[in-house]
């Protein structure tokens, strides 16, 4: 990659005081940890579109499909005001290259799912988006999103945080190359991180790719940008993982010795039975490829998906 990948984020998330009581919501492990390895372009949508700090909290109320936004004491509605400021900071997050975006959550400007909208009878339900981050995804309906709540979540993060370094790869091929090889390159590089996710898709976007002479590149690349990141979105399941792991160990059955077949076989297994996270076999299996020098697998992003500081495979 030429540079980090951009993500958006909710400013408050980076420690600064916006929020209506002058505080802020400092997530640590944004900052210190996968702050190294990202850029963050901070918005913050009450500030930003004209609102005071401190100032009147405010809620969701109405339909939950269509609610309002308006000051939880008075009662004033500020739907389009904040819906016009959107519109315009829409536009020059566009201009960003952004390869994702994480959100506060339950924020009834950035809350990306479960905000309360209160009815008639001042009863909220959790079926509210946030007024922000409903155009926001409205407008980017592909990009990787995520609320810092459900981040806690390894399952969850590592999948997100895949999904970023994937569709910053997919923005460096665009913008770089487009070419009809490169979008061969692009897929055989990640056929098994795919194969993790989805065999179905995986098939989806291979038939694609054998459309590249037949096909339009821009057309090409929109349907295939269009399988690969709901596909993706999809959990690598344990079984999903042991069938990678298992099609992986066959490119070594004429290479490993008796007693290393029986460690790998072992090392799955355990993985298997939840005994162990995912980086032990993976571990093991980058050491077969580098002893090896297996081209097709040293290539593969499936075995490096994103920087091993994170640690996220530890937890999955």
């Amino acid at each position: 990659m030429e540079d980090r990948p951009k993500l958006g984020i909710s400013t408050c998330l980076l420690g600064e005081n916006v929020r209506f009581d002058s505080g802020h919501k400092l997530d640590r492990y944004l900052t210190n940890l996968v702050g190294q390895f990202v850029d963050y372009i901070p918005v913050c949508p009450e500030v930003e579109c004209g609102m005071s700090i401190p100032r009147e909290a405010m809620r969701l109320v109405g339909d939950p499909d269509n609610p309002r936004l308006v000051t939880s004491r008075t009662g004033v509605d500020k739907t389009d005001q904040m819906l016009r400021w959107a519109k315009k900071r829409l536009d020059q997050l566009e201009t960003e290259n952004l390869c994702g975006y994480i959100f506060k959550s339950k924020s009834p400007s950035s809350g990306m799912r479960d905000v309360k909208v209160y009815d008639v009878n001042k009863m909220p339900s959790k079926k509210g988006v946030g007024i922000f981050a409903r155009a926001f995804m409205d407008r980017f309906p592909l990009m990787p999103v995520e609320d810092e709540g459900r981040l806690n979540d390894a399952k969850l993060r590592e999948n997100f945080i895949e999904r970023i370094f994937v569709y910053k790869r997919w923005q460096d091929f665009v913008m770089n190359d487009g070419s009809k090889k490169g979008l061969v390159n692009f897929h055989s590089d990640h056929k098994l991180l795919f194969m993790a996710h989805s065999p179905k898709a995986l098939s989806e976007l291979g038939k694609l790719v054998a459309q590249v002479k037949a096909i339009a590149p821009e057309t090409l690349h929109r349907n295939y940008l269009s399988v690969m990141m709901p596909a993706l979105k999809l959990n690598a399941t344990v079984k999903k993982n042991v069938n990678v792991l298992q099609h992986i160990m066959g490119y070594f059955k004429k290479v490993l010795s008796t007693e290393e077949k029986q460690e790998l076989l072992e090392v799955i297994g355990n993985y298997h039975k939840g005994l162990i996270p995912l980086i032990v076999p993976i571990t093991l299996l980058n050491h077969f490829v580098r002893k090896f020098k297996e081209p097709y697998l040293e290539r593969q992003y499936y075995l490096n998906p994103h920087p091993v500081e994170l640690m996220l495979r530890n937890h999955v």
